[in-house]
């Protein structure tokens, strides 16, 4: 199991904040649903990247704008993953694996049981979920992640060296397309 400390989150290319589309310079994550990239995974077998948020998380929509726009991180998650965007609120039935995920209400809110299967029971947000292959999960991690550390950890998983090597001896050999940032 893979040992990291880290926070992410997702950006389906428009600003939460205003709905406006996000500034042409941004690049752009190609967000699916959880069914798609599970039928897709099904014909070609990839990696799964969720992002799992809420539409009230601040976080989340720093994460969008800052993180999940930024040009080297959509670029992995694009290639190395089929990425997710899963809001843990929504009430969509979602068939997997033989069991149906059901919104289950609490007061004014609730949770998707899917959300909270994928996040252990630790319902933060944001939380991103890696899952193999065979849908089995590599790592949740919880929080807003900048750029540079998030394209570290998601590097490290998309590209299999997790398989094969420890995160604080791979990170010795990790070279940063950040300039003078701490990633590097």
């Amino acid at each position: 199991m893979l040992l990291v400390v880290g926070c992410f989150g997702v950006s389906n290319g428009q600003s939460h904040d205003t709905g406006e589309p996000a500034p042409v310079n941004t690049a752009v994550v190609k967000w699916m649903t959880f069914e798609q990239a599970v039928a897709k995974s099904k014909i070609q077998k990839k990696k799964i990247f969720i992002d799992v948020f809420t539409d009230w998380c601040g976080w989340c929509k720093v994460m969008d704008k800052n993180t999940f726009s930024e040009a080297q991180v959509a670029k992995i998650l694009n290639e190395d993953f089929y990425p997710v965007k899963f809001n843990a609120e929504q009430h969509e039935d979602i068939q997997f694996n033989g069991t149906t995920f059901k919104f289950i209400a609490n007061g004014n809110s609730g949770v998707h049981q899917l959300a909270a299967s994928l996040l252990n029971n630790q319902l933060s947000y944001p939380t991103v979920v890696f899952l193999d292959e065979e849908f089995r999960i590599i790592q949740p991690l919880p929080g807003y992640q900048k750029a540079p550390e998030f394209h570290k950890i998601i590097q490290f998983i998309g590209q299999d060296h997790y398989k094969s090597i420890k995160w604080d001896q791979w990170q010795t050999t990790y070279k940063s397309p950040y300039k003078g940032n701490a990633g590097e």
